[in-house]
């Protein structure tokens, strides 16, 4: 798929199958990802890597509790509540690996470039076949000591773009685009 075309058909994926996708292949993504530009070639990114249906499991219900928990409700998170009461709602949509990118500095751009880095992984996931989904609703939770500790991340990690990956049920229409906003100047 040409570059283009990746940029035009990516979606946000949130119905996957099952099958498991091999250490290769996310080795490919990730590699797409770290050819991103960092603000003085920082290259200020890690992956943490999750695969085991089990341990996604637990992620998905840790995220949704923390939500339920620990969100204020006047937040504008407060609005997802509804969807992450339901005890059906899988925060990871049945995806059968979850990447996470995280900021090991707290340097100014860090976040930038982590988020350029995980745009690079969508985008390379989806020109070849794979579907792909940013978490923001994993974020608080991935955020906590606590859940670093967990996962086996160091302390300082800043969790900035959780992806689900895999391949999809279908792909979802386009749900377009508005024009931009434009200021041509000079």
């Amino acid at each position: 798929m040409e570059l283009i075309d990746a940029i035009y058909n990516r979606r946000a994926v949130r119905s996957y199958r099952s099958e498991r996708l091999d250490q290769p292949t996310i080795l490919k993504l990730i590699e797409a990802a770290i050819r991103a530009p960092s603000a003085v070639n920082q290259q200020p990114w890690a992956f943490a890597v999750i695969r085991d249906k089990d341990e996604l499991g637990h992620v998905s219900r840790a995220a949704r509790r923390y939500i339920l928990e620990q969100i204020p409700e006047d937040s504008p998170m407060a609005r997802f509540r509804p969807a992450v009461a339901d005890p059906a709602f899988d925060m990871l949509y049945g995806a059968p690996a979850l990447i996470v990118v995280c900021a090991t500095t707290g340097e100014p751009g860090a976040c930038e470039d982590c988020a350029i880095a995980a745009e690079n992984l969508m985008l390379a996931a989806r020109a070849v076949g794979l579907g792909s989904c940013w978490i923001g609703l994993a974020r608080p939770w991935l955020s906590q000591l606590e859940s670093k500790k967990e996962l086996g991340l160091e302390p300082h990690y800043a969790p900035v773009a959780p992806i689900v990956v895999g391949y999809p049920t279908a792909w979802p229409d386009s749900p377009g685009r508005n024009e931009p906003e434009i200021h041509w100047i000079g």
